[in-house]
């Protein structure tokens, strides 16, 4: 299939949507959307060998609730479909999901999902670099994930930003690990075998 259709899942507490000139902290993994969307400095842009490697109107951000000015602005001015804390909080996950799977449906023929462990609130994920209070619950993200499965969009996916210095018992790690297995098919009565096979679940392991 074609990426020049690919649609993105960006379940994250920040909108990794910052340039040089934009971000107040300066740090690059908070650029990492922007980037991918072909904007800030060549050497990140071109990773790869090509750019952009996806268009905004392909991009639903699920969980924001730490937005700077400059990425506010960004989403305004490109019609980046997001739903903050705020959505879920109102039409609650069932909804926020059939939305966004629905969308990107009709538009993407490939989705990657990228799901930064900093969406989840810090009480069911500690072990994050930049954690925000008020976020999605594990068991909302459980949910969204069997609700992925179901719908069998993505096509990629990657857990990120679990630092085990920062994690409480491996807290964070698990949540991850269990999270992966609900996107990949397993439910809570009917085992994962019955849609994994044993090479792809001993890789989540």
């Amino acid at each position: 299939k074609n990426t020049e259709n690919l649609g993105v899942i960006w379940y994250d507490a920040h909108g990794d949507l910052n340039t040089a000139e934009t971000s107040p902290s300066g740090n690059i993994h908070g650029m990492s959307l922007a980037v991918s969307l072909g904007l800030g400095h060549p050497a990140l842009t071109n990773i790869g060998g090509y750019s952009p490697k996806v268009k905004p109107e392909n991009i639903v951000i699920i969980g924001a609730r730490s937005l700077d000015q400059g990425e506010k602005e960004l989403i305004r001015e490109k019609g980046i479909k997001v739903y903050t804390m705020h959505e879920i909080d109102r039409m609650g996950m069932t909804k926020v999901m059939e939305e966004s799977i629905a969308y990107l449906k009709e538009r993407t023929d490939l989705v990657h999902l990228s799901l930064d462990l900093d969406g989840l609130d810090p009480d069911d994920a500690p072990g994050v670099g930049t954690p925000v209070m008020g976020g999605i619950s594990y068991r909302e993200s459980h949910l969204a994930m069997e609700m992925l499965a179901e719908a069998n969009i993505i096509t990629s996916a990657e857990f990120v930003e679990i630092n085990p210095i920062l994690d409480e018992h491996n807290k964070t790690a698990e949540v991850a690990v269990a999270l992966m297995g609900s996107l990949l098919g397993e439910k809570l009565l009917y085992g994962a075998e019955e849609h994994i096979t044993p090479d792809l679940l001993a890789q989540v392991k």
